[in-house]
C-alpha cells in the first residue's frame, strides 16, 4: 500500500473552486454546482495516493517549468506542486480559458 501524501488547497485554490461553484449556480443550477464542486474536492483529495499520476501542463513545460502537474475533472484543470509528501494545490482553473496567461500570472508572482 501507498504511503499517503499531505493534501494542501492553497488560499488561491479554494478561492477558485467557490468561484466555480457561484458561477455554476448563478448560471445554471445549483444542484449541478455542488455535484462539481463535490467532484473537484474528490479530485483534489484524491491527490493523497499517486499524485505523480498527474502529466506537467503543457503551458508550463513549453516555459522550463517542470515541477507543477495537473489532473483534471474536465473541463477543469487542478493545478499542484509536490514537495516531499505533501501536495499543494494552486489553483483550479477552466481549462477552455488562455491556461498560458493564468497559469504564467498565478504562478510566477
Amino acid at each position: 500500500m501507498a504511503e499517503r501524501f499531505e493534501v494542501w488547497l492553497l488560499e488561491d485554490a479554494e478561492r477558485d473552486i467557490e468561484d466555480i461553484g457561484l458561477h455554476i449556480a448563478a448560471n445554471d443550477a445549483v444542484e449541478k454546482a455542488e455535484a462539481v464542486l463535490r467532484a473537484l474536492e474528490a479530485a483534489c483529495q484524491g491527490l493523497e495516493r499517486l499524485p505523480q499520476r498527474g502529466n506537467i501542463p503543457k503551458e508550463l513545460a513549453a516555459i522550463g517549468l517542470t515541477d507543477f502537474r495537473e489532473v483534471h475533472y474536465k473541463p477543469y484543470r487542478v493545478i499542484y506542486r509536490i514537495i516531499d509528501r505533501k501536495v499543494f494545490v494552486f489553483g483550479v482553473f477552466d481549462g477552455r480559458r488562455d491556461m498560458q496567461s493564468l497559469l504564467q500570472r498565478r504562478l510566477l508572482r
